[in-house]
């Protein structure tokens, strides 16, 4: 069955649920979308299945693919300009983290031409999101941003690494469709990562200083879900694990509106210096950056070890299921198995110290405290 879900985003969520594309866009007058993925997507079977479902529709589509796997602005530019060459009328983001957030940052910027991190939240900029913005669609393929019911783009600076995040709730999609078909193809590794940071964005968001009991109660269940899939839809996947892991990654996106936090900041540095896949720098952090916020969290924490239906209710029962988890699926456990050098400690905690993420994080964290953290986990 296809079930609907109003968040207030309409999702259409259910294996097969992708077959509706097509009808959807006819039923709103739209001929000519951007379809915006990733390089790897743009070559995979059900991709060129969607293309052919949509030209035997009279659809006339154009694809963007030439995107980085950690999205950087001048990928935003390259994407507006086929927009402008082409003559679109809406765009359908299909894809991971980085391919959605490429097209929402596209939908930004058509009808926002400054320089884009003019519209940056962390400096304010969402106050200058006042033009109309494209009829916005999209389809995930990964079970882990949660970015498919979000209203917020990361992208870095090419030169600086820094990251920017552009925000508004005119960013949000006019409709998600939510197929777990597609991701079952996915393989082991990027399974592992991406189911990872949904873990993370649940926790983060739950642990995080800003009041929202909403969003609390979504993170708990984000995290049981992901506590009774997860290694199944590593190791062996199935419709009903997919399922609950894509419903997990939409729930840690809605939840952390809340705030994430050290494990986070820790992370970005890892993308955008070393190019680092976002889920696998979140997972390998995590143990590490969880065990920093237990101190001063405890009664959080048992509620933690009790949506993971742990036998030891507190911080270090929730410490040990990480590693443990991570060893089940295939993480590394240590930084420097996933390319990082000893010399890149001290840069790493520079711009983790920049990161907008930990603000929200349950207690503060000094440039020392990231440091310790790299050193612990390297």
């Amino acid at each position: 069955m296809i079930y609907q879900f109003n968040i207030p985003t309409t999702i259409r969520f259910g294996c097969g649920a992708i077959k509706e594309l097509p009808a959807y866009l006819i039923e709103q007058g739209l001929k000519r979308p951007l379809l915006v993925t990733d390089p790897t997507i743009a070559q995979l079977d059900f991709f060129a299945e969607i293309v052919r479902d949509l030209n035997l529709k009279g659809i006339h589509l154009e694809v963007f693919s030439d995107i980085h796997k950690n999205p950087v602005k001048s990928d935003v530019y390259k994407g507006t300009d086929i927009w402008d060459q082409t003559d679109r009328d809406s765009i359908v983001g299909i894809g991971g983290g980085a391919a959605l957030d490429i097209a929402r940052s596209i939908v930004l910027r058509v009808n926002h031409r400054d320089d884009l991190f003019k519209y940056d939240d962390l400096v304010g900029g969402d106050v200058y999101v006042t033009n109309s913005v494209p009829h916005f669609i999209t389809v995930p393929t990964t079970a882990g941003t949660g970015s498919e019911v979000g209203r917020s783009a990361i992208i870095a600076d090419d030169e600086t690494h820094q990251k920017k995040i552009l925000f508004s709730p005119k960013l949000m999609a006019k409709i998600v469709f939510a197929d777990p078909l597609l991701t079952m193809g996915l393989p082991p590794h990027i399974t592992a990562a991406t189911g990872m940071d949904a873990l993370t964005h649940n926790m983060e968001a739950f642990l995080a200083k800003n009041p929202n009991p909403i969003c609390d109660g979504i993170a708990l269940e984000g995290m049981h879900l992901i506590a009774k899939s997860l290694e199944q839809a590593v190791l062996r996947p199935n419709e009903q694990v997919r399922s609950n892991m894509l419903v997990a990654s939409m729930m840690g996106a809605i939840a952390f509106q809340k705030g994430l936090g050290v494990v986070h900041s820790l992370a970005h540095p890892l993308s955008s210096l070393l190019d680092t896949h976002h889920g696998l720098a979140n997972a390998v952090n995590i143990p590490y950056g969880m065990a920093f916020n237990i101190a001063g969290n405890e009664d959080k924490f048992k509620r933690i070890a009790q949506a993971l239906q742990l036998r030891e209710e507190a911080g270090e029962g929730v410490i040990k299921y990480l590693f443990e988890l991570n060893e089940h699926i295939g993480i590394p456990k240590k930084l420097r198995d996933i390319g990082v050098k000893e010399e890149h400690i001290e840069i790493l905690a520079d711009l983790a110290i920049a990161d907008f993420a930990h603000p929200n994080n349950p207690k503060p964290v000094s440039r020392e405290d990231f440091k310790r953290l790299y050193q612990q986990a390297f």
